[in-house]
């Protein structure tokens, strides 16, 4: 035998039957309830996963990275374009303009963020091309006041190609009150669905219909769009770049507007992983019931061990032993059972869908139609930490109450 004597009988006892069988079936249960807290915990961490890719991609695909705004406009965008093009973190930089008013059609208004955009170099920066559902982003010509608007907002006003609209900008002046509304006419050109609230909130300007609009000298911009490789750098890369340019340049990035939004995803996914937690941790001290019987149960064999010489170290390492090999059993299947589920799960919901001929996310409903999935190694190997941690810990107070074992009591009880 050249294996310790704890881990010899605790393997032993793990595999050999018992004469209760009570304690066989709740030991049983014990490692199938470790198993699915782990296969649940590794889907819906996975699924959550697959959301948060999914609205990144989206959302951040369409709101700028950073954006460098001149003060006054910038004549020359090129200039601070071509500095910018010199990070090495910067992969385009094409003019941009931002504003908001509200949309106003047959009595009907709903406020509007405006970008002002090149279409030519749009597609650098952004993924609207990709996402166009009728007209073509080409059709913003300068001088045309054409907007292209989202799919809630066309449908919100039963827009199509060719209506126009009225869009209300409010204007500092010099009238008593400060503010004055401004009217501008447009032309719906295109309508674009990217599955997201900016759907209902955003429209896009020619960059220089913008610049008319907000009364800035021809051929100047607002500030110009950065799209980085890294955008979780966002802040550091355009205050750096801001900074670089020199006074009357101001830096901004997408935290600032969706920061909040991704911030409660994450402290969402936080939230449900604990609790899902706590079903690993209910099955994971199930163990402590499980080697508690079996700690009553085996009274004489640790008197026989003890009377032969056993320390009471090598009798409580012998049930740490039992109690952890069901935890690692348990955390095995359900890691293993988790992994194929999360790879497949999108499948498998399409399956159900085609099946039951109903659809569980309705594009009618959801801006996102799909399940989507995204397992990270990170996840699994916290998860497997985690319910390993626990069921070992769940064998500590069992294994101490047989190792204070005595003899005699033992076996007085049998």
């Amino acid at each position: 035998m050249f294996r310790p004597l704890s881990v010899f009988i605790g393997l032993r006892y793990t595999r050999a039957k018992r004469r209760n069988h009570f304690i066989s079936f709740i030991s049983l249960t014990s490692m199938i309830g470790l198993s699915l807290g782990v296969l649940a915990m590794i889907v819906v961490l996975s699924v959550m996963n697959g959301f948060h890719r999914e609205m990144s991609s989206r959302i951040l695909g369409m709101v700028p990275h950073a954006t460098i705004a001149g003060s006054p406009a910038l004549a020359d965008w090129q200039a601070p374009a071509k500095v910018a093009m010199e990070n090495p973190q910067v992969e385009a930089a094409v003019p941009f303009a931002e504003l908001e008013g509200m949309l106003s059609y047959r009595g009907v208004m709903q406020p509007i963020q405006l970008h002002g955009i090149d279409p030519a170099l749009e597609p650098k920066v952004s993924i609207i091309g990709d996402h166009m559902v009728q007209g073509r982003l080409s059709d913003l010509r300068e001088g045309e006041y054409g907007v292209v608007i989202g799919e809630i907002t066309a449908r919100r006003f039963q827009l199509q190609i060719g209506d126009r609209l009225a869009l209300i900008v409010p204007e500092v002046s010099s009238v008593p009150g400060g503010i004055t509304p401004r009217m501008q006419r447009l032309n719906v050109v295109g309508i674009f669905r990217v599955g997201a609230d900016l759907d209902s909130s955003l429209a896009l300007i020619n960059v220089a219909d913008a610049a008319q609009i907000q009364r800035l000298d021809p051929g100047s911009v607002q500030s110009i769009r950065l799209k980085l490789k890294d955008l979780y750098q966002s802040p550091q890369v355009a205050a750096a770049l801001a900074a670089q340019l020199g006074e009357g340049y101001r830096a901004s990035d997408w935290t600032q507007t969706q920061g909040s939004l991704f911030s409660a995803m994450k402290m969402e996914k936080t939230m449900i992983g604990l609790l899902l937690l706590l079903i690993v941790a209910v099955a994971a001290f199930n163990i402590i019931a499980t080697l508690i019987m079996v700690v009553a149960d085996k009274g004489a064999d640790i008197a026989i061990l003890r009377t032969l010489g056993a320390t009471p170290r090598q009798i409580m390492g012998i049930f740490m032993v039992q109690g952890t090999v069901i935890g690692v059993i348990g955390t095995l299947i359900g890691g293993v059972l988790g992994v194929l589920a999360a790879l497949n799960v999108s499948e498998l919901v399409g399956w159900l869908e085609r099946v039951s001929g109903q659809h569980v996310f309705s594009s009618d409903v959801y801006f996102i139609s799909t399940l989507p999935s995204e397992l990270q190694v990170a996840d699994v190997v916290l998860i497997c930490s985690a319910a390993l941690t626990l069921s070992f810990l769940a064998t500590l107070y069992p294994s101490w109450r047989a190792s204070r074992t005595q003899p005699a009591e033992a076996l007085r009880y049998e």
